[in-house]
Parts: C-alpha cells; sequence; structure tokens
C-alpha cells in the first residue's frame, strides 16, 4: 500500500503521541494505520505499508489486541487474520479512556486507600495526611463522576460533549477557593 505524505504524516503524529502517552512508537503507528484505511490489513500488509519487522508488528498487534483497540477477523479462503481498529471514534475514545482508567488511575486509587489507612496508623503529620486526604477524595470525585458519565446513553454523552464550554455560561463565574 502506498500511503500518501498526509497519511504518512498522520501515522507519524500518531506514534509521536503514542510514545508520549508511554506507549511503543511502532504500536501506535500500527493502531494509526488501522485506524485511517478502510478495509482490514494482514500482517504482512502492515510490515510492508510501515517498513517494519514481522516480529515487531506481531507483538504490537498482540498488545493493541489486548487494549480492545484492535480485532482481528478472518476471510473465506484466506488462512490469515485481517485486522482493524475501531471504526467509530465515540467508541474508540471510550476504549481508550476506559483502558486507562483501569491500567492507571483504579490502581492509583487502591494505592491511595492504603495509604491512607497506613497514614492513619504511623504518626504521619496532619498535614501531610490531610493532604493525602484531600488528594484521594479529589480523585475519587473525579472517578464517580466519570462513572456517571460512563453509564449515560451514548446519545446524552454526545449532546453534552456537543454542548462543550456553553454549559459555563449557564454557571457562575469566577473561581472558588
Amino acid at each position: 500500500m502506498k500511503l500518501t505524505p498526509a497519511a504518512q504524516n498522520f501515522i507519524l503524529h500518531w506514534g509521536e503521541m503514542g510514545a508520549k502517552w508511554g506507549v511503543n512508537r511502532s504500536v501506535a503507528q500500527i493502531h494509526a494505520l488501522l485506524h485511517i484505511v478502510p478495509d482490514a490489513m494482514t500482517a504482512d500488509e502492515i510490515c510492508e505499508t510501515l517498513n517494519l519487522a514481522r516480529s515487531n508488528v506481531s507483538n504490537g498487534l498482540k498488545e493493541l489486541q489486548g487494549w480492545k483497540l484492535v480485532k482481528v477477523s478472518r476471510q473465506l479462503g484466506d488462512r490469515r487474520d485481517h485486522f482493524t481498529s475501531i471504526r467509530d471514534m465515540f467508541d474508540l475514545v471510550n476504549v481508550v479512556i476506559e483502558g486507562r482508567r483501569e491500567r492507571e488511575y483504579t490502581p492509583t486509587l487502591a494505592a491511595l486507600r492504603e495509604v491512607q489507612k497506613e497514614a492513619a496508623e504511623d504518626g504521619t503529620p496532619a498535614p501531610m495526611k490531610a493532604r493525602m486526604d484531600e488528594t484521594l477524595e479529589t480523585m475519587e470525585m473525579f472517578d464517580a463522576w466519570y462513572a456517571e458519565m460512563a453509564r449515560l446513553p451514548r446519545a446524552v454523552q454526545l449532546g453534552m460533549v456537543k454542548m462543550g464550554g456553553r454549559i459555563a455560561k449557564l454557571l457562575p463565574k469566577g473561581k472558588s477557593g
């Protein structure tokens, strides 16, 4: 497959973005390619298009499948696996957010709860405990908010996103302390 300059730049940028998020650049580039191509691709086609080693592509595809960002399918008369990215952008964003929540945010909440228990018993100074408590409370508040938003029907979620900053016009102005 011959990529246009725009497609190349999209894939390169997605790779750089992935690297900043802690994802291997090649893995992010594989995802970017699968995201923009209209049809499923085989691992060999991905290797050829991105000029990556087969082992690199195989490992990247396994990683992307583990994150539920890429799906595998089969085609009649073809023994090879064919790979596609999640096609619906809203679903893709939800999978990324939920995955990061599971891998990063939820374990941090659990660790903070353990630290809070430990601080209650080990003589941690009150100002430090207060800061730890505030950190946990704030993170739990955002997690609860996310969980409530995630339960809403998609149409409601989309409406809220489209409303965007306009809702701020309905709220009191200024920051509170």
